[in-house]
């Protein structure tokens, strides 16, 4: 089965040259047209010219490959985002309001994280104690908290936008 075709040109293109760039034969190329410069530099006597046209080529070529990374990663990184998502959401006593967690800002995910540093922490003593470390304790309230807060602290931003 052949995966959804992308319906604008520039993720279609975006998509290719992230999957061609990555294969062997374009670090064979990449590595081909540096030997073919080393080649010819005594040929144009090691010039400015000469050294101009690796420095400007590769310039470009990384200028216009970093937003093209830049696009795909986002792009997996949100899939994978939801994927994970709908994991949580399938998980019977899984935490629903651990989804979209990569919105939050970074304290509240700082305090989240946090909870779970803990929780590993105590599975450690237990398994040192030779006790079990599986089960599911609630983080619930750790994460409603950690809400309740960043709304609280957006309320009072949005006052202060609205008074200034």
């Amino acid at each position: 089965m052949r995966p959804t075709r992308s319906r604008t040109s520039f993720t279609r293109f975006a998509k290719w040259t992230a999957k061609a760039t990555g294969r062997p034969a374009a670090f064979t190329a990449a590595v081909l047209v540096i030997l073919l410069w080393i080649v010819t530099g005594p040929i144009f006597g090691f010039s400015d010219t000469w050294q101009l046209i690796i420095n400007t080529g590769t310039t470009i070529i990384t200028f216009l490959m970093v937003f093209l990374i830049q696009s795909t990663q986002n792009r997996d990184a949100e899939a994978m985002q939801v994927k994970l998502d709908e994991l949580i959401r399938l998980q019977q006593g899984g935490h629903n309001a651990l989804l979209d967690l990569e919105e939050l800002e970074e304290e509240e995910l700082d305090k989240i994280r946090e909870g779970y540093c803990n929780l590993a922490e105590e599975a450690r003593t237990r398994l040192r104690r030779g006790e079990s470390d599986t089960g599911v304790p609630e983080l619930k309230d750790e994460v409603a908290q950690a809400r309740r807060e960043v709304r609280e602290e957006k309320r009072e931003l949005q006052e202060v936008k609205r008074r200034g």
